[in-house]
């Protein structure tokens, strides 16, 4: 893997942070602009907003927080220290908010675990067996969402001439049938047959068309096969706990909007559940989008799936939705890159 720190760093550049901003902030101005029923008094209407919520969608985001750093020293079979687990989690996620959703940031993470003394073939090993177990849980509960109410799910009426009866279904089909496939495809390489899988991608590659990407495809190969290698021998509590912290972290995460959408509307036991199923599929939406962190698209999909529950307050919760699950990482990745470099270009890592 190419891990060249003049690229990595470039794409880590806190200058970055104002892209996706001002993508998410303009599309939400836009909303505002473009909807005569919405008025500067409504915005005045997140005072009204009931304080348990606001409190439990704080307590739900540090928890989430906490479960990320946990997974982190658990992967890793507690070779970094909380302190090496909290710098992790915080540019992991920075670099997440300031790439695309459809890129992602494979070779920055793994850069940043080798940073943190650990050792290449491992960090790449670590990063593989998150973004399976992080993909697996959309794979499994978009299709559970789906049977507990596929007819409230997904938005089916008409607005200012946006026809959804079927196009964010199609839209989210392709997610759903690309996210797994690229899933089970990385599973079978780390878990099953990586040397296959090594020998299809240069067979893949001999084609006469196809041949100029044959020696990326030869390291990409490689680069399985070594971590196929890093995680064996993995007790069966190793592999829970990894599965449990994973379905926290993402339970915290759209519990989060559950307990902000409560803070404004009364919501019953089963709207919580289409509430969560509604982020489920939104999010494998948002997982294709081509802006960094899904900004623009995350603001801009969120009243389809939630006016009918929000009405007027629609607007408010989208920006306090982002305001939660996005800006904080931004602002934190920005604040703490600094202090991570300092660490670990020009001290002893003491981690």
């Amino acid at each position: 893997m190419d891990l060249d720190s003049k690229k990595i760093l470039k794409t880590l550049n806190p200058r970055k942070v104002w892209i996706p901003v001002v993508l998410g902030l303009g599309i939400v101005v836009y909303l505002f602009v473009s909807d005569p029923d919405i008025t500067i008094d409504q915005l005045k209407l997140v005072f009204n907003a009931k304080t348990i919520p606001i409190l439990i969608a704080f307590v739900v985001f540090l928890l989430r927080f906490w479960g990320y750093t946990y997974r982190i020293k658990v992967i890793t079979g507690n070779a970094v220290s909380w302190l090496s687990s909290f710098y992790i989690v915080i540019l992991w996620e920075f670099a997440s908010a300031i790439t695309p959703s459809v890129v992602g940031g494979t070779a920055v993470a793994v850069f940043i675990l080798w940073k943190e003394k650990i050792k290449l073939g491992k960090a790449l090993s670590y990063v593989m067996l998150t973004a399976i177990f992080d993909n697996l849980f959309f794979v499994i509960a978009a299709p559970i969402s789906l049977l507990l109410g596929i007819n409230e799910i997904f938005p089916t009426a008409i607005t200012e001439g946006h026809i959804l009866e079927n196009s964010l279904f199609y839209l989210f089909t392709l997610s759903y049938v690309l996210i797994a496939s690229y899933t089970f495809f990385m599973a079978f390489a780390l878990f099953i047959n990586p040397r296959y899988i090594k020998w299809l991608l240069i067979r893949i590659t001999s084609v006469k068309w196809l041949r100029r990407w044959r020696h990326a495809a030869y390291e990409r190969g490689a680069e399985i096969v070594v971590a196929s290698e890093q995680i064996k021998g993995n007790s069966k509590s190793y592999w829970a706990k990894i599965a449990l912290s994973t379905i926290f972290i993402w339970s915290s995460r759209y519990l989060l909007l559950n307990s902000l959408i409560a803070a404004f509307t009364t919501v019953t036991p089963y709207q919580h559940l289409i509430i969560f199923g509604k982020q489920i599929v939104l999010w494998v939406i948002m997982l294709i989008s081509p802006t960094p962190g899904s900004s623009g698209t995350a603001e801009y999909f969120f009243p389809f799936f939630f006016s009918d529950i929000l009405f007027q307050f629609t607007l408010i919760v989208n920006l306090l939705w982002r305001i939660f699950t996005y800006y904080p990482y931004l602002l934190l990745g920005a604040i703490f890159l600094p202090k991570w470099l300092k660490r670990v270009f020009f001290k002893e890592n003491p981690a």
